[in-house]
C-alpha cells in the first residue's frame, strides 16, 4: 500500500483550513486517512502550522512520500532536509 503525506481541506467556502494527513494514494482528498499529523491555516498572518514531528519522521521512515506542498511546509519548519 503506497501512502502519501498530504493536505485534507476542511473549513467553509473561501475559508480554507487544512489537516496534514497520511493517506493511501487512492483515497480521495478529503476522504479516509490513516493518521492526522498536524494542521495548516493559511489565513493567519503569518501562516499557522502545527506538526507532530515524531509521527512525521516515523511515517517518512516507513516510506510515506510528502506532496510538494507538504515538502515546502516541512522545509520551512526544518524537518525535511534537501538531498544534495
Amino acid at each position: 500500500m503506497a501512502v502519501k503525506i498530504r493536505l485534507a481541506r476542511h473549513g467553509s467556502k473561501k475559508r480554507p483550513f487544512y489537516r496534514i494527513v497520511v493517506a493511501d494514494v487512492e483515497s480521495p482528498r478529503d476522504g479516509k486517512y490513516l493518521e492526522a499529523l498536524g494542521t495548516y491555516n493559511p489565513l493567519k498572518d503569518p501562516v499557522e502550522v502545527s506538526l507532530k514531528e515524531e509521527r512525521i519522521k516515523y511515517w517518512m521512515n516507513e516510506g510515506a512520500i510528502p506532496t510538494n506542498t507538504i515538502k515546502s511546509l516541512l522545509k520551512k519548519e526544518g524537518l525535511f532536509a534537501n538531498p544534495a
